[in-house]
């Protein structure tokens, strides 16, 4: 069975380019994401762990814990993190699973024998501190993932976990949320005292309230 949103992550003892991790343990109060390359030394992962690394305020600000993975040995990770130093300016400043024996991959479905028998799809998976999933997506091993998204993405939980507020489409950080449905006019204007705007019924529109985030 694939795993799906709102289950409790899968927890491992795996080995990493920082030593043995134990996923939950490694996660205590933060969120985290969880994220495969097909293998060590490939191009486009090359990019991906150099744009991760570079996030590292940005993930910090959120209480995020990055950790990535590849089906290969812990010794193959530490040439390819010099590689990734070299050509994209940025040293590596987050784990790096060796999952070699392929444990975790199989445990996270992160294997489709469609694009490889060996090799995982590029997949990420979005934690919080309840360690349940929250977001999960998959890429084919050709293109790379959008960072940036994924910042999006974790703004928005953060936020509609804090509110009783949803995020309409392309929605980014400043921009007007929705009230959920649930909530009642009259209910709305103690939460939202400085008004909102009716559309309809069942959209209306108010001011994005202040993000969680660390000081």
């Amino acid at each position: 069975m694939a795993l799906q949103l709102g289950e409790i992550a899968p927890d491992f003892e795996q080995d990493s380019s920082e030593g043995p991790i134990k996923f939950h343990d490694y996660l205590g109060s933060s969120w985290g994401i969880l994220f495969s390359h097909p293998a060590d030394y490939t191009p486009v992962c090359t990019t991906e762990l150099g744009v991760v690394a570079r996030l590292k305020p940005e993930w910090d600000k959120r209480h995020v814990k990055p950790v990535g993975l590849s089906v290969d040995s812990g010794e193959n990770h530490k040439g390819w993190a010099k590689d990734i130093e070299e050509t994209q300016g940025q040293k590596l400043n987050f784990p790096v699973l060796a999952d070699h024996d392929h444990k975790v991959s199989e445990l996270y479905g992160m294997i489709h024998p469609q694009a490889s028998t060996t090799a995982t799809v590029r997949s990420v998976f979005i934690i919080d501190p309840a360690k349940k999933i929250r977001l999960i997506l998959t890429y084919p091993m050709a293109t790379g993932r959008n960072f940036d998204e994924i910042l999006r993405v974790i703004d928005s939980l953060q936020l509609t976990d804090a509110y009783k507020v949803a995020t309409p489409a392309n929605w980014k950080d400043g921009q007007d949320v929705i009230i959920v449905p649930t909530v009642s006019d009259e209910d709305a204007k103690n939460r939202f005292p400085e008004g909102f705007k009716t559309l309809k019924p069942y959209l209306r529109m108010v001011k994005q309230p202040k993000l969680p985030r660390s000081a």
